[in-house]
Formats: C-alpha cells, sequence, structure tokens
C-alpha cells in the first residue's frame, strides 16, 4: 500500500494580467503548500476501483479527477495499471485550495511510482496540464511562482518559516462564477517579474500584501460571508490575511508556533466555519511526500 498526500495549494498572492482570444484568463500567483490536505492510499489489484472517505466524502460527485489521472498514466505506460485506490478527503470541495488538483497530482505521482512507469517531468508536466490548470502547480510542494493560464510554474527558494490557518465558511463557490463577476467590476493587473526569493518574514508579508488577491472583492460580492472570515482572522491577530485562489477559503499566515492558539481564537467567533491550523512546506520538506 503505498501513501501520498495531496497538500492544499495556497495562492498567497493572485493578479489576473489579462484574458487570451479563447477566454481564459492569464494570472501571476505566488504559490505555497500546506502541511494540510488529502490523502490517497494505492494498491495493486486484479481490478481498479476508486472509493472515497472522509470528512467531504459527500460533496464529491461521480465525475472525479482521480479516475482521470489514472486513465491518464495508463495511456502512457501503454497498460491497464490495475489499482484499487481510496481517497481520504480531508479538504473541502470548490473552496479555491487546489484540492481537486492536489489529488490528480497526488495520484499521477503515486501510480507511476507504484506501478514503476519512467514518466520523464515534461510528459509529467504535460499530463497534469491536460487534467486542470492548477495540477502542474501540484505536482510538486516547493513554493513556486505560477504565471500564465497556470501551467507556467518556476519553483522558488524556500520561504521564511511561518504557521497557517485555513478557514472556510462551509460554502461551495464556482470558479467560473467569481471570474465573471471579476470581469463585471475588476481590471487586469500589470505583470511583475517573478520574486528571487524572500530572506525575511517581514519581505514575504512586503510581498503579498502589495500583490493581494484580485478576485477577493468579486468573491465576496458572490459569499459575503468570505468578508466575515477575513475580519474575523484580522481579529485573531494575523500578521497577514487573504482569500486563496477563486474562494472560499481565506488563510491566515503567523509566527512559528502561534497558529493554533489563534486558530482556536477565530473559532470563538465563527465556531461553525471549517478552521484548521498548520504550516507552509518548505522546499526541502519531503515529509508529506510519497512513503510505502
Amino acid at each position: 500500500m503505498l501513501r501520498v498526500s495531496a497538500p492544499a495549494k495556497i495562492n498567497l498572492s493572485l493578479a489576473i494580467t489579462g484574458r487570451r482570444d479563447d477566454g481564459y484568463h492569464l494570472l501571476e500567483s505566488l504559490v505555497a503548500f500546506a502541511d494540510i490536505g488529502d490523502r490517497l492510499f494505492i494498491r495493486k489489484s486484479e481490478t481498479s476501483g476508486l472509493r472515497v472517505s472522509g470528512p467531504f466524502a459527500a460533496a464529491l460527485g461521480d465525475d472525479n479527477i482521480i479516475a482521470a489521472a489514472h486513465v491518464r498514466v495508463a495511456a502512457h505506460a501503454q497498460q491497464a495499471l490495475h489499482s484499487q485506490i481510496i481517497l481520504e478527503k480531508n479538504l473541502p470541495v470548490a473552496a479555491g485550495i487546489g484540492g481537486g488538483s492536489a489529488d490528480a497530482a497526488a495520484a499521477l505521482r503515486g501510480l507511476a511510482q507504484l506501478h514503476n512507469v519512467d514518466v520523464p517531468l515534461e510528459d509529467m508536466a504535460e499530463i497534469a496540464a491536460s487534467l486542470g490548470a492548477d495540477v502542474p502547480v501540484c505536482l510538486d510542494t516547493a513554493p513556486a511562482w505560477m504565471s500564465g493560464i497556470g501551467h507556467d510554474v518556476t519553483r522558488l527558494a524556500d520561504l521564511p518559516p511561518a504557521d497557517i490557518v485555513l478557514v472556510n465558511p462551509r460554502q461551495k463557490l464556482a470558479t467560473a462564477d467569481v471570474f465573471a463577476a471579476f470581469a463585471e467590476q475588476g481590471a487586469p493587473s500589470e505583470p511583475i517579474d517573478p520574486p528571487e526569493g524572500f530572506a525575511t518574514s517581514g519581505a514575504l508579508l512586503d510581498f503579498v500584501r502589495a500583490q493581494g488577491n484580485d478576485l477577493q472583492a468579486a468573491a465576496c460580492a458572490l459569499v459575503p460571508d468570505i468578508a466575515d472570515c477575513l475580519m474575523s482572522l484580522k481579529k485573531a491577530g494575523f500578521a497577514y490575511v487573504a482569500m486563496s485562489g477563486s474562494g472560499a477559503t481565506c488563510f491566515g499566515l503567523s509566527a512559528p508556533g502561534s497558529g493554533r492558539a489563534m486558530a482556536a481564537r477565530y473559532r470563538t467567533m465563527r465556531e461553525k466555519d471549517w478552521v484548521v491550523a498548520g504550516r507552509l512546506i518548505g522546499a526541502g520538506d519531503t515529509k508529506i511526500n510519497e512513503t510505502d
């Protein structure tokens, strides 16, 4: 049995820089991963199957991206790769933290490893891109600068250590709806050069404060609870708060060791929300990767 972690993808910043003729939006985003996420359990079998467990299992439909990832790896290997897969769904669905994309990336990595399928990095990136815009960045858990429509990924040096708390008002928010709302009220941002790195926590916080999330206002208009989540995170004392991706999940960054206490403070204000405390994953952190 192979266990594969699928960490939450956090857009620490998100700028919408334009739109292509085919309708896809261009973006720039500083992406980090948290030691909070889903898990996959994969074993070889005479037949293939997928079962979903965990607190958010009921929120998934029949069209699961993991099954599509399985098909892609098998097609590359030119063999069936029969496997039984269990997805432990710990992350909210349609929440702006790349849950489905992280699951797909974990399935690609895990299936290739379990069945000893040699997939060159370029081929793996191409397969990932065919599954969704956010899947390529989730192939690794190192911090990254994501641009274009999301397929252009540049891995960055380690981020300064930080605790992170994720909160969600338990409301789904369709990405298409947020982009449509942004198109009505927002203007594209000017592209910038990728950051070279952040020597201190202060440098990281200065960068994300300056960049922000261009979709946040549009998402708040659609789901007012997002604004309430952000305000409660501020009251809980976090150094920086923002929405991740297209929402509705929000996050707070704080000094290492302080996140759990701040999460407890947040729960006193919004006790019905999904609230999880963790830390940002460093570039050299391998503890969440595949292990037998």
